[in-house]
């Protein structure tokens, strides 16, 4: 017999060690820690601990809800990497931190070591809370628990966090530009897109009845809508993006994170003074859109008009393109300047293949 087969591959939080308890009281009641702080039940119950977050690959073991009944539970699964998404959990994750904490409950927020990912969460919180910029709420956090260091990755999506006013906004041109590199990543491992962000697919703009956009760009063989002008995702020249450029390789640790972080920080600052110039128009990266059907099953293609099929641009999830101006975008989903007009007047339905 192999002897991989008698090996049980089902693998459960308790086969796991985190080491000796680690925690801290980042402000009264709100506590972050470890796996094992989460699973020490003599302390949970000394602490009177009523609710967790757990923020790891893992949900915790049933023991714990076997022994303390009353507690509540929330699960976010989610691996230590830098292109993981943790920023759209901040939401759920802070109303519910803030609703425990207001009806006197006693929380804390942990994932494998108490150091990137449940740091990550716990200092969303306290941005939303107090209106504090990403810099400002790492050290309110790092000055109760000295070794906290979220990767690159969590640095950027607190960032642009902090850029929406500490909320999630679906219009941020930075925000779509993001969640498009998080399924281009699950493109990459299924070649396919994921059911999950299908909502990543914009309405056909040429189908619109209601409220259609004043500003349309059509194909300039036939005058078919192909994008309204909200499906435009503008880029400055020599624009880098941030989520590409951070290496999906796992950090240490140690004091090294805190350059890490600020490297990040000093990287996106850069980056935002080249986002000063004005919007480059040598190429129109867009949203993906319905009219695009094989981009839900291929990497990359050819763009063409549905009406004429006259070819209007390209797709690549992985590739990207490179504009002429010198910004490199991926994914990328564009059309060429030379095969659309811009025009400012549209009518209500469009007449389509």
């Amino acid at each position: 017999m192999n002897m991989a087969e008698n090996v049980n591959v089902s693998l459960r939080r308790e086969d796991f060690d985190a080491g000796p308890s680690s925690f801290n009281e980042i402000e009264p009641n709100l506590y972050l820690g470890n796996l094992t702080a989460a699973t020490d039940i003599d302390w949970l119950k000394r602490t009177k601990v009523t609710h967790i977050v757990t923020v790891d690959s893992c949900p915790l073991p049933r023991t714990i809800q076997d022994a303390l009944p009353n507690i509540k539970l929330k699960y976010i699964q989610i691996t230590d990497m830098p292109r993981e998404d943790l920023l759209t959990s901040f939401e759920d994750s802070n109303q519910f931190i803030k609703y425990a904490l207001e009806f006197g409950g006693t929380v804390l927020v942990h994932c494998y070591l108490g150091v990137s990912r449940s740091a990550t969460i716990v200092i969303a919180f306290i941005m939303k809370k107090y209106n504090l910029s990403f810099t400002n709420a790492f050290e309110v956090v790092k000055q109760k628990r000295r070794f906290v260091g979220p990767n690159a990755g969590f640095v950027a999506q607190l960032k642009l966090y902090e850029d929406m006013d500490f909320t999630v906004d679906c219009n941020n041109i930075q925000f779509k530009m993001y969640r498009l590199q998080i399924a281009a990543d699950k493109v990459r491992k299924a070649k396919i897109l994921p059911q999950n962000y299908i909502d990543l697919i914009k309405a056909d703009p040429a189908l619109l009845t209601t409220h259609p956009e004043p500003t349309v760009y059509r194909c300039k063989k036939c005058r078919r809508i192909v994008a309204n002008a909200s499906n435009i995702l503008p880029h400055k020249p020599k624009e880098q993006q941030i989520w590409r450029h951070v290496s999906s390789k796992r950090h240490d640790k140690s004091p090294k994170q805190d350059k890490i972080i600020d490297k990040t920080v000093e990287t996106e600052d850069k980056e935002k003074e080249q986002m000063s110039s004005e919007p480059c128009n040598k190429t129109y990266f867009i949203e993906p859109l319905a009219w695009m059907p094989e981009i839900l099953h291929k990497v990359d293609g050819k763009l063409h008009c549905p009406k004429c099929a006259s070819k209007l641009g390209s797709f690549s999830w992985i590739s990207g393109c490179q504009c002429p101006c010198g910004s490199k975008i991926a994914p990328a989903f564009y059309l060429i300047p030379s095969k659309v007009d811009w025009s400012n007047a549209v009518q209500n339905v469009q007449s389509t293949i």
